[in-house]
């Protein structure tokens, strides 16, 4: 009698290998990933623009890095006493609106010269559910309707739960495939 079904996985024709440069982006699950490879001594830049958790925001902090976007302070909200972007995590906030600016951008450019010579890139989605801003939320340079990659404890009012459709995260993918392509076409799996 048989208890186990016998799963053979082939191994892939390209490897990892300790030369390598490893992007790492997304949710939680990056962070132990890259956690492990860093202890392993691997050359890793995990989530330059913290933990991400659905496809919207995971495609635009990539797109960012691509286009190497600088932050302002009309990019920024004020709550709580501190300077937030919508498009990062809380790890970046700081009560200094340009201290809060010169982390974000610092990270943004070394997530763009990473990616330029990355040799892998991780992407794990957490959740197909993006918040989006509604009429109530404070400026912070999104629209009504923009998604966004941290809620900063706002309050609830501000934002409307969407679950991204199976069409529409193909689509965000898609295109954050083709723009890495062309970004970096040395990068596995974009050839």
């Amino acid at each position: 009698m048989q208890f186990q079904l016998p799963i053979n996985i082939k191994s892939p024709e390209i490897r990892i290998n300790y030369r390598d440069k490893i992007l790492l982006t997304g949710s939680c699950f990056t962070e132990h990933i890259g956690n492990s490879l860093g202890e392993l001594k691997f050359s890793t830049l995990q989530n330059p623009n913290g933990i991400l958790f659905d496809p919207l925001s995971v495609c635009n902090s990539l797109i960012s890095y691509i286009e190497n976007k600088q932050y302002k302070k009309e990019d920024l909200f004020y709550l709580n006493e501190i300077w937030n972007s919508w498009e990062h995590h809380s790890r970046f906030s700081n009560i200094n609106a340009d201290e809060c600016l010169k982390n974000i951008n610092e990270s943004q450019q070394q997530a763009h010269n990473f990616l330029k010579d990355a040799d892998w890139l991780i992407v794990t989605l957490g959740s197909s559910f993006s918040y989006r801003l509604t009429n109530e939320a404070t400026p912070g340079g999104l629209q009504d309707t923009d998604g966004v990659a941290n809620c900063h404890r706002a309050p609830s009012q501000w934002f409307n739960k969407h679950l991204l459709t199976i069409d529409e995260t193909i689509s965000l993918l898609d295109t954050t495939y083709h723009r890495l392509k062309q970004f970096n076409p040395l990068i596995p799996g974009l050839k």
